[in-house]
């Protein structure tokens, strides 16, 4: 009886992904592929623009004028849109974490088109994220069943979730007021912690906004809520937020550093965010929750040797300062990661 018990629990857990998980999934995907291309794309478009004028790296603005490198942001664009849509169909503990999966596009795409080196251990940091990524998409949880706008406020307004929006407003708060005049130029995760807490709010926030989206065009109008532009509101607020932080976090620090911790306090406070608020571990026994943070585990390990590995064939150590690449302007410290070159952008 008990392992008749134990074999039905088994199946029901690896039933498979359902079709929203499906076109959350290949949303992602697509949405590493365009914005990990568009990297190439616009350091093309800036070299080309560096040959002709003045370099992005000397002030210039030649680039603006470069077909290549707006074809690079469009690739961007295009790239955020799906990013976005991806939110509106599978949990962000399936979505957050395939963000790493455009740095691998990059880097292998920069050793090709552009000959920049790919050294072996980066090899291995893109063969871990690939490994973590199958990972946590094979155990996944299934999304959950929405109807309206109103069901994922009230999901918002629950105790729990209310005590952790509250407590990262209040860390924000303290970071803001009390740390950052004092310890921002010299204590990276001080920049880093604003950033990251911010984004685990907007996270859910554009998931709720995607949400009502995806209903409305289905034929559920939810633009007729007002929670609908209440969350469109904290959206705005919290990616406001981040660009100022993180751009100051970039200016101040090494990219190579900010990157992966940036990458890990991020990803980690938007699952946690995810967890509380949709309680998506209710939905999975014990072995899919432990086999998916060692899928996370191991994307983290592939992204820092990513970063670490990309400094060694620069020949130079990420706690030098900040320098341009000479040719085109752009800093030869490694490739940003998805989040942060967007809101740069």
């Amino acid at each position: 009886m008990a392992t008749a018990e134990a074999h039905q629990s088994w199946t029901l857990a690896y039933k498979g992904m359902s079709s929203d998980n499906i076109k959350g999934l290949v949303l992602a995907l697509s949405s590493s592929f365009f914005i990990g291309g568009s990297f190439i794309v616009k350091k093309k478009g800036l070299k080309k623009a560096g040959a002709s004028g003045i370099r992005a790296g000397s002030g210039g603005y030649s680039y603006l004028y470069e077909p290549l490198w707006w074809a690079g942001m469009i690739t961007m664009i295009v790239g955020e849109i799906a990013n976005f849509a991806a939110y509106a169909f599978a949990p962000a503990i399936l979505v957050t974490p395939l963000g790493a999966l455009s740095i691998i596009i990059s880097a292998v795409l920069a050793h090709i088109i552009l000959r920049e080196r790919l050294h072996i251990f980066g090899i291995l940091g893109c063969v871990l994220c690939v490994v973590g990524s199958t990972t946590i998409v094979l155990h996944a949880p299934q999304e959950r069943m929405i109807e309206s706008v109103a069901e994922v406020w009230d999901l918002a307004t629950e105790p729990a979730f209310l005590l952790y929006a509250a407590l990262v407003i209040t860390a924000v708060f303290i970071l803001i007021i009390r740390f950052i005049p004092h310890y921002g130029q010299t204590h990276i995760m001080v920049y880093i912690g604003v950033c990251s807490l911010v984004g685990s709010l907007s996270v859910m926030s554009v998931k709720a906004l995607g949400i009502a989206l995806k209903l409305t065009f289905s034929g559920t109008n939810q633009l007729i809520y007002p929670q609908t532009w209440a969350f469109a509101l904290v959206v705005l607020t919290c990616v406001l937020t981040q660009m100022n932080y993180l751009n100051k976090a970039l200016d101040t620090f090494n990219t190579a550093v900010v990157s992966p911790i940036y990458y890990v306090m991020f990803t980690t406070l938007t699952i946690l965010a995810s967890v509380i608020m949709f309680k998506d571990w209710d939905r999975q026994n014990p072995t899919q929750i432990v086999t998916e943070m060692c899928g996370f585990v191991t994307i983290l390990s592939g992204t820092f040797l990513l970063h670490k590995t990309k400094d060694m064939s620069d020949g130079m150590s990420s706690r030098l300062p900040k320098h341009i690449d000479e040719e085109d302007g752009f800093s030869s410290e490694g490739i940003p990661l998805r989040c942060q070159e967007s809101l740069r952008s």
